[in-house]
């Protein structure tokens, strides 16, 4: 194996005699001699050499970064397996059968419900030899390992679960049928891995293609974080993920190889299940996947193992001393390979081997029959388990095993190796009874055609071998738990006072953020469960005091003098640095996060992450990983900076954000604030730690903060609560001895443009108005839904009134103005019985001031004046052409067409 450092060679002097190199006029190094033991680590050490000179000497192109299309680990340097070999074949073949069965039933039971069969046939060699060998457990001294399953493989995790006695028949008849469940009083098994549906089976949500490597990597970081920060000892424990090779072209599979191979993550392995096709054919018809891959990784800085081939090849390769085979393999693409695959040996015989006159002499004491039986290698487990123990013990890099399958192995025509192989989800009897005989189970016609489970009795060897394996390796996988100690928050009052005393100070509400981490930073209870994530825009957040406060996290500290070593707020990079400034990279930085968010489960000790990032590269960049991270039960705050369509001047159309409220409204266990001030916003944090550290409740938290600065008002004594809820009377303005004629909601950015509308509307007119401060249009219409749900399931009941609806009875007309599309207010539109007006940034962004975009988009204050005035005119109260004046007076440009048809 290559080692993880340089060969530990020593440089000597040359033998007497011997005249020394001197540097040539050229610039050429010198030769150097060492002294070495030799070996094949010293061959690979002056091969190396070897192609180092040639380079500098200019001879010959760069040497190709792949290897030949054949196993990584040769015969020579394979181990023993450690197992009972045929045992778990049997195992294995019996698991296949359940998987099988449990997707056909259902389809034929209950019409197309989905559900796959060639995805866990070609991957199931490498799930069985992680689960005997490798997957640590709960249990295990060392701790539990994590692994990442490919997805559309959910069945044979379920058929082992079943062999082990976690789950019953009752379970495996319910996939796919969750609610169905519910009533016949069992549990149903989710299509995919989802923690959400199955909070005490699946660890990490794969079933969005893509999403599981990003995961991992950042999952194995996360775990070095940990270690180095003295939160959680994880020496030992090891990341394996499962995925595919057609997943790799999604762009986050890829996307944080570099920082593993950059930070050194030996604690992470990736195992490719190339079974060349993807869901409609080849991945690479036309090329070879695998090379590609391997060029990929090594390229990325990975250690790279290969298993194509079975031992049965292993005859072969012997005997082919001129190397037929591999240039017989390298000059195969996938497209004709993934046809061989679905042919018989007889096919193979004619269309690979003896269509190259010296193959065919090398195979002519072989039968079709004998043909036939040559395995891949990701079939073997022999050939797996060394590669997993080769990758298990590599030091210095994360290692990927690139592992050859066939999609649907073991399926004959139904589906072995064919186009149509993803979508087959049933199999007619004759094709269950060659799938029967091929591996050998002791099944009846009749169990066949009634598609039976079968799982041996308890006390037989087959089952005591399964348990003892996992026993072993610390106890079952997949399991997840659920809980972690009870983190006590700080009270709010040691950390908010300045937010909630504000005393009319300038801030923005993102400085009142600032300011809050690092007054959290500094409790002794918590400060060191914190977790600040950036995406390389710390300063621009005004989080520098940070770099010095608790330092960016780095696996090698600083290894250099910073330029602004001499400033008070120097980068500073360390060991134990508690910042993870994640670079230009929104999909890792929230990977981080989800790592952070959910280490309550995976590794049962609570964090509390705070991901701050510009809000438009939030939910619409990365909110299929949002979804996942929900998914996954997480727990922590994500912070949208410069939110809104209106507040970042000059930024112009993709950084103006105006959705993502209403996006992370979608979310069911994301609770999205948008607040004005920092007393709010302190607040909300104040909530949020306590529902989810204390109480620890599956939720995470969105809050919208911007970066305009200005005078901070106290928050009133008794509305905490109400800012939880989502609304509170901020002022009134006007006549103290009218009632008010119009209730004005602002929220974020634009509540100081409705607080200015209304001190218009009372100068200028005496109009008497209430102004509200909206935190949460999602947590109003939420609340509003489920009281609604409940009175129209339960008629003779007393309804109930929402927190709107108490704040905001009867028909008094409403103004509504947001700097987020008008969706976001709509959600409660519904629940009000007044006339409600929505001022909205609906449209593209545009590059100007803050107060020329609020015009442009009209949500300023004097927008807010003219739907006040409208509303008025139209309850009756105001005279319709003094209205049409007075907005004509206040806006020019009346006749415009709206922002988003500009």
């Amino acid at each position: 194996m290559t080692p993880a450092q340089p060969f530990p060679c020593r440089k000597t002097a040359p033998p007497t005699g011997m005249p020394i190199r001197r540097k040539p006029a050229n610039g050429a190094k010198p030769s150097r001699r060492w002294s070495c033991q030799g070996g094949p680590s010293r061959g690979r050490y002056l091969l190396e050499q070897l192609a180092d000179e040639a380079r500098e000497l200019g001879l010959g192109d760069e040497v190709l970064p792949y290897s030949a299309y054949r196993n990584t680990i040769g015969l020579r340097d394979q181990p023993v397996f450690p197992g009972n070999l045929a045992m778990e074949e049997y195992l294995l073949a019996i698991i296949r059968w359940n998987a099988l069965v449990m997707v056909i039933r259902a389809n034929k039971a209950y019409g197309e419900l989905g559900g796959h069969i060639a995805s866990y046939a070609s991957v199931a060699e490498i799930f069985e030899t992680g689960a005997n060998h490798f997957f640590r457990g709960p249990d295990h001294p060392q701790g539990a390992d994590l692994v990442f399953y490919q997805p559309h493989s959910a069945p044979g995790v379920y058929a082992r679960a079943y062999l082990e006695g976690r789950l019953e028949e009752r379970d495996l008849a319910h996939y796919r049928q969750e609610l169905r469940a519910i009533t016949d009083g069992t549990r149903g098994l989710s299509s995919y891995p989802h923690p959400w549906l199955m909070p005490d089976f699946w660890q990490f949500p794969t079933g969005s293609m893509g999403l599981g490597p990003i995961s991992a990597v950042y999952q194995a970081r996360f775990m070095r974080y940990l270690q180095h920060r003295g939160q959680v000892q994880t020496e030992g424990r090891h990341v394996w993920g499962v995925f595919g090779d057609g997943e790799m072209d999604e762009p986050e599979s890829i996307a944080g190889l570099t920082l593993a191979a950059r930070e050194r993550l030996d604690n992470l392995t990736f195992i490719v299940n190339c079974n060349l096709q993807r869901l409609d054919g080849p991945v690479r018809g036309n090329g070879q996947i695998i090379q590609e891959l391997e060029k990929l990784f090594r390229g990325a800085g990975w250690h790279v193992i290969k298993v194509l081939w079975g031992s049965d090849w292993d005859t072969l390769f012997a005997r082919d001393t001129e190397h037929v085979l591999l240039r017989r393999f390298a000059a195969t693409v996938d497209g004709k390979y993934q046809t061989l695959g679905a042919k018989d040996g007889a096919y193979n015989l004619k269309n690979f081997f003896q269509e190259d006159p010296e193959l065919a002499a090398l195979v002519s004491h072989m039968s079709d029959q004998e043909i036939d039986s040559l395995k891949r290698g990701g079939h073997d487990l022999r050939k797996l388990h060394a590669a997993f123990a080769a990758a298990r013990d590599y030091q210095g890099a994360p290692t990927v095993i690139l592992a050859k399958t066939k999609k649907g192995y073991g399926m004959g025509g139904a589906g072995e190796s064919r186009m149509t192989a993803h979508s087959a989800k049933k199999l007619d009897i004759d094709a269950l009874r060659a799938f029967r005989d091929r591996f050998r189970l002791p099944l009846s016609d009749q169990a066949l055609g009634n598609l039976e489970f079968f799982r041996p009795p308890a006390d037989s060897p087959e089952i005591r071998y399964l348990r003892q394996r996992r026993e072993q390796l610390g106890g079952s996988l997949p399991a997840r738990r659920a809980t972690a100690d009870s983190l006590p928050v700080p009270p709010l009052a040691s950390w908010g006072g300045f937010a909630l005393q504000a005393r009319g100070k300038e801030m923005s509400t993102t400085m009142a953020f600032v300011r809050t981490i690092a007054a959290l930073l500094r409790d002794p209870g918590l400060g060191k469960r914190i977790v600040p994530i950036v995406a390389d825009e710390a300063r621009t957040f005004g989080m520098t005091s940070l770099f010095r406060q608790v330092g960016i996290y780095s696996p090698v500290g600083q290894l250099y003098e910073p330029e602004d070593a001499g400033s008070m707020l120097s980068y500073r990079e360390a060991t134990d640095g508690q910042l993870l400034e994640e670079g230009i990279t929104e999909a890792g930085a929230l990977a981080s996060w989800t790592a952070a968010a959910t280490s309550y489960s995976v590794h049962g000790h609570a964090m509390l992450p705070f991901y701050i990032y510009y809000s438009m590269f939030g939910f619409q960049r990365v909110g299929d990983l949002i979804w996942a991270a929900a998914d996954q039960r997480a727990r922590g705050f994500l912070i949208g900076a410069t939110a809104g369509r209106t507040t970042l001047g000059g930024e112009g159309l993709q950084h103006q954000d105006g959705a993502s409220q209403l996006v992370a409204a979608t979310v069911p266990n994301c609770r999205a604030y948008d607040p004005a001030f920092a007393g709010e916003l302190a607040v909300i944090i104040a909530h949020g730690m306590q529902r989810m550290l204390v109480e620890q409740v599956d939720e995470f938290y969105y809050l919208t903060v911007g970066n305009e600065s200005y005078a901070q008002p106290d928050l009133p004594a008794d509305a905490a609560d109400q800012v939880i809820r989502g609304l509170y009377l901020q002022g009134t303005h006007g006549p103290a001895d009218r009632p008010a004629q119009l209730r004005l909601l602002g929220s974020g950015a634009i509540l100081r443009e409705v607080i200015a509308a209304a001190e218009h509307l009372a100068s200028r007119w005496q109009i008497s108005t209430q102004v509200y401060s909206v935190t949460s249009y999602s947590e109003l219409a939420r609340e509003s839904a489920a009281l609604e749900r409940q009175s129209r399931l339960h008629p003779a009941g007393t309804a109930q009134r929402s927190h709107l609806q108490m704040l905001l009875p009867g028909t008094t007309p409403i103004i509504a103005a947001t700097d987020y599309v008008r969706a976001v207010p709509m959600q409660v539109a519904g629940y009000l019985e007044a006339p409600f007006t929505v001022l909205g940034t609906d449209g593209f962004g545009r590059s100007d001031t803050r107060s020329a975009l609020r015009a442009f988009f009209e949500v300023d204050w004097r927008q807010v004046v003219a739907a006040a005035l409208s509303a008025l005119v139209q309850a009756g109260s105001f005279d319709a052409a003094q209205a049409d004046a007075a907005i004509a007076e206040l806006i020019a440009d009346r006749d415009s067409p709206p922002a988003w048809q500009r």
